[in-house]
């Protein structure tokens, strides 16, 4: 007889189910307090049984001072006053900045980036001056930092300015007029200062510096300048080095326009002077050249004033009253084409002579009649070609002798 025992296995199932009851209470238990304390995340961690960790700090804004790439610290050096200053902000943004002239109690003007993580002045500061920064900031964690300091401008030893011609205030110039840079005082990293003098020309005409002295530049191009040329010059001199504690002082600019083409050649052998307007021969003129002991200078001269009359004064050149080929003469129609008395003017006394002989004194005479017409035509900057003449080459430092210098050694920069 087969007898069934039932009995014990209900009891078995009901402590099975019991315990499985409890284990799942207390892991919602356990899920639920990790999740209230330690987020998504950590829950994750959990169930992918790895450790649990606290999450990390929250960073303060953290703010710093420079000039370019340059921190500024206490006891940092003078920085360039052409430099900006730069405030910027870690783990945060800036909430306001300013910088202030200590002397004058001025601000300085600057702007905010747009992700307000930084700021930088917007104006010049002064050499030898002191300003005080001061930047307030938002860190990530909400709490406002504030922070604060000086910061200083070297004071040079020297400063230099530059005047320049033409000045860019007077209406045009000829073709043959350089540009002409006078510093106050000697240059001696001229590389640098090349540098800083900036041209633009409209259209494009390649051009380049050349040291005249350790005070003057000039510029041109490889040939005469394009008529209508418009010529801009940016002297970015303020915070430039020159060497020997010597600085710029400022920045300047000039724009210069240049005229119709007007280029005089004047021939000491066939004694007459040609004159072509852009280029196309529109008069031809008898003229006399400088004499046998007084000859004029060959080469390109360009017109560097322009006079209705002037006394010419051979005093002026060491010929004085009682000395052999004194002259002192009123003269009319003069328009200077070099510092060594070199003019072309009206010589109504050597009419007989132009056109067959050189008498002059160095100058181009002219009858009075085609000074009058050579005079309404010919302005700053034009150009008079001097060939056949039996005297020597104008010399470069003669008011515009730059044409006279080859285009292979204008690039080389002149004077060193």
């Amino acid at each position: 007889m087969i007898s069934s025992v039932s009995a014990p296995r209900p009891a078995g199932v009901h402590r099975t189910a019991s315990v499985a009851l409890g284990v799942a209470i207390l892991v919602v238990a356990v899920l639920a307090l990790a999740t209230a304390t330690w987020g998504p995340g950590s829950m994750r961690r959990v169930l992918a049984g790895g450790p649990l960790s606290a999450p990390p700090p929250v960073p303060a804004a953290v703010v710093s001072f420079a000039a370019g790439a340059t921190l500024i610290q206490a006891g940092s050096a003078p920085i360039n006053p052409a430099t900006p200053v730069t405030v910027a902000v870690q783990h945060g943004t800036l909430r306001d900045v300013q910088v202030t002239d200590a002397k004058t109690g001025q601000p300085v003007a600057g702007a905010l980036a747009p992700d307000a993580m930084s700021w930088h002045t917007t104006a010049a500061l002064v050499y030898g001056g002191s300003y005080r920064v001061a930047a307030t900031a938002v860190g990530a964690d909400q709490q406002v930092v504030e922070q604060s300091g000086t910061v200083n401008t070297l004071r040079p030893a020297a400063l230099t300015s530059a005047a320049f011609r033409p000045t860019g205030d007077s209406d045009t110039v000829g073709v043959g007029h350089p540009l002409v840079v006078r510093f106050s005082r000697a240059v001696v990293d001229r590389a640098a200062a090349s540098k800083a003098l900036v041209v633009t020309t409209t259209p494009a005409q390649p051009g380049a510096w050349y040291w005249m002295s350790p005070t003057e530049a000039h510029y041109r191009a490889e040939t005469y300048w394009q008529p209508g040329t418009t010529l801009q010059l940016d002297a970015n001199l303020f915070g430039v080095d020159l060497g020997k504690g010597v600085f710029g002082q400022a920045n300047r600019s000039a724009t210069i326009r240049v005229h119709d083409s007007w280029v005089a050649k004047a021939d000491g052998h066939t004694k007459v002077m040609q004159v072509f307007h852009n280029g196309g021969l529109v008069k031809s003129m008898a003229i006399s050249l400088g004499s046998p002991d007084h000859p004029s200078h060959i080469g390109p001269h360009v017109v560097s004033d322009k006079k209705p009359t002037i006394i010419m004064d051979s005093c002026t050149y060491g010929v004085c009253e009682g000395d052999p080929g004194y002259y002192k003469e009123k003269v009319d129609l003069d328009l200077r084409i070099s510092n060594d008395g070199e003019f072309v003017h009206s010589a109504p006394w050597s009419v007989g002579q132009q056109g067959s002989s050189n008498v002059s004194h160095g100058c181009v005479n002219l009858s009075p009649a085609n000074a009058r017409w050579f005079y309404d035509r010919f302005n700053i900057g034009d150009v008079v070609e001097i060939t056949n003449s039996g005297g020597p080459k104008l010399p470069i430092w003669d008011t515009y002798g730059d044409w006279e210098v080859p285009w292979s050694a204008w690039q080389a920069g002149g004077a060193t």
